[in-house]
């Protein structure tokens, strides 16, 4: 008997939902992203680099600063292909110099796009109809994933229009911006623990952004962590993150952040634990329903069971042989 993939036997959705890892690390420097290049080497595919040209490049060498990250994006020290690139926001003069050389450059192989301090559902669909204007020109026949930051109040009034956007794959929480914009109505503490899960209006942000994302069928992910070394901080702001709002990926811009944010992340281990059995068996029984510990499961839960399968492969889960074999081999894919 031909056993059938879970991606072609379980609902999709309006659109599969991106299986992405749930941290990306922002480097700036040259030195920092061949840093951040060699970590996700040595680490493994278990977190994405964003690559910056918004802060990461000096005042008139912009152009300079962006053919230095399509130089490293080229190099042998991108071995997993899981590098994205931060751009210019809409106001500034380099946000379309930016697109052509890395469209033109890396257009084929970078992981996303990410779009800074939007003020409007317009200014995004300017900037993402020309990366598809400057995909098209350059031959590069695949989707380029977008990413957004919601850090202003345009931003957030728009999201749920932004979010529905074509090749839009992630909402990102701006904390920093975004508190700023409120001219001191929200105070600095908020930009850490625990007033930034508490305050009323950045609750009521996050909230809104997580979901649009999931309503939209895209990835919500959530700010920083100040603190650069402290792993147990990083690891409780994610696990809050996730748990009370439903983020399901968080920056990085410290090493040290990163390991704390997948732990973090990862599924519940009894919750792998059930979901394997349960996807093998409904496998062998051609997705009808089972039995599994008295319960009855049918595809509407082996599609939940599927996602946690795919999140604990992407935080590095150990996975039973016989699901990897079956779910995660060579000529499967994750959607």
């Amino acid at each position: 008997m031909s056993l059938v993939h879970p991606n072609d036997a379980l609902f999709q959705g309006e659109k599969p939902f991106p299986a992405i890892p749930v941290c990306e690390h922002f480097a700036g420097s040259e030195k920092l992203i061949t840093k951040a290049l060699n970590l996700q080497d040595e680490l493994g595919p278990i977190f994405d680099i964003t690559c910056d040209c918004e802060d990461g490049a000096a005042a008139g060498q912009e152009k300079d600063h962006a053919e230095m990250i399509v130089r490293l994006l080229n190099s042998d020290h991108n071995k997993h292909k899981m590098a994205g690139v931060r751009i210019h926001d809409y106001t500034h003069p380099s946000w379309k110099e930016d697109i052509d050389i890395i469209v033109k450059g890396i257009g084929g192989l970078v992981s996303f796009i990410t779009i800074p301090k939007s003020t409007s559902v317009k200014q995004v669909e300017e900037m993402v109809a020309y990366v598809k204007k400057q995909a098209k020109s350059c031959g590069v026949d695949r989707t380029i994933p977008i990413h957004v930051l919601i850090e202003t109040h345009g931003a957030l009034r728009d999201i749920h229009e932004i979010a529905a956007l074509d090749w839009v794959q992630v909402l990102d929480f701006g904390l920093m911006d975004f508190v700023s914009g409120h001219h001191g109505a929200i105070p600095a503490s908020a930009m850490r623990s625990p007033g930034q899960f508490e305050h009323q209006l950045l609750s009521r942000a996050k909230s809104e952004l997580v979901a649009a994302a999931i309503g939209n069928g895209i990835v919500p992910a959530h700010n920083v962590t100040l603190d650069l070394k402290n792993y147990d901080i990083t690891h409780s702001d994610a696990k809050r993150a996730r748990t009370e709002f439903g983020f399901l990926r968080m920056w990085s811009i410290y090493p040290t952040q990163i390991e704390a944010i997948v732990d973090a992340m990862k599924p519940d281990f009894s919750e792998v634990a059930d979901g394997a059995q349960i996807l093998l068996q409904a496998q062998q029984a051609d997705w009808g329903p089972i039995q599994y510990n008295g319960e009855l499961h049918d595809r509407a839960t082996y599609r939940y069971y599927w996602e946690i399968l795919q999140a604990a492969k992407l935080t590095g889960m150990n996975l039973p042989e016989q699901v990897t074999s079956a779910f995660f081999g060579v000529t499967d894919s994750l959607s």
